[in-house]
């Protein structure tokens, strides 16, 4: 089963490394690199977030990686990002996900209330540094952040210029994951992700910051990982008992 993995703002695949070694053979780990970094540094990033669902929903369609079944994990804009597909996915009749699990980000109708694209270059570092991501440190983080600046900016506004709109729920399971000290996704915003579901919701609340999955509490999410993937993996028919004809 394709595990399709979308990071944070600025954000690369590197953000699930060793993960596809924790989870085994439970699923196939997909991180998605968008426009604007890694090897995709040339692209001009998507400054709104409509274009880039489209995209994401058309290659992940081509790539059969929606045919069979699959799981979408998104942490912070990822999450938002994950939501979106999900319901473009069914929009197109490809079916919602297996499970649908969110991290690090308050419910979409709660976001449109911060405008950190617009701040200058320092007062946006110092805003990711506390709350616990690249912009902290010197000398080789300063280089990475400015590496990360054009992508950051806009990934930021398209979260920031998103506005939800009136679905139908999504009714996959959705698991919700919130961080004891992340000032911008509460545990009472992370909450509100049940309005979003229609099946089963549930909720963990870990230690950490806004990045709490680089920090210790990562251990624990991936254990919720491997525990969403073995509900999530075929079981083999047991045996009836009877003698085949």
């Amino acid at each position: 089963m394709p595990l399709i993995c979308l990071p944070y703002a600025g954000g690369t695949p590197s953000v699930f490394h060793g993960w596809q070694q924790r989870l085994g053979t439970r699923a196939t780990v997909v991180p998605v690199l968008l426009p604007g970094r890694g090897l995709r540094l040339r692209e001009a990033p998507y400054s709104a977030l409509a274009p880039l669902v489209h995209d994401l929903a058309d290659a992940l369609q081509e790539h059969g990686l929606t045919r069979h079944g699959y799981a979408l994990f998104g942490h912070s804009m990822g999450a938002l990002v994950a939501y979106e597909t999900a319901l473009e996915l069914r929009r197109r009749g490809a079916g919602e996900p297996l499970h649908l699990v969110v991290s690090g980000s308050r419910a979409p109708q709660l976001y449109g209330d911060r405008r950190d694209h617009l701040l200058p270059d320092e007062e946006l570092r110092a805003v990711i540094g506390g709350l616990g991501g690249f912009g902290a440190g010197g000398g080789t983080a300063d280089a990475y952040f400015r590496r990360r600046l054009p992508a950051l900016r806009a990934d930021l506004r398209a979260c920031e210029q998103y506005r939800a709109r009136p679905r139908a729920p999504l009714r996959c399971p959705v698991t919700a994951v919130s961080a004891t000290d992340d000032p911008i996704a509460t545990a009472a915003q992370v909450d509100a992700w049940h309005t979003c579901c229609a099946g089963p919701f549930t909720r963990l609340h870990l230690p950490g910051d806004h990045f709490f999955l680089h920090g210790p509490s990562s251990a624990r999410l991936l254990h919720l990982m491997r525990e969403v993937c073995d509900r999530l993996r075929p079981h083999p028919t047991q045996p009836s008992g009877r003698t085949p004809r």
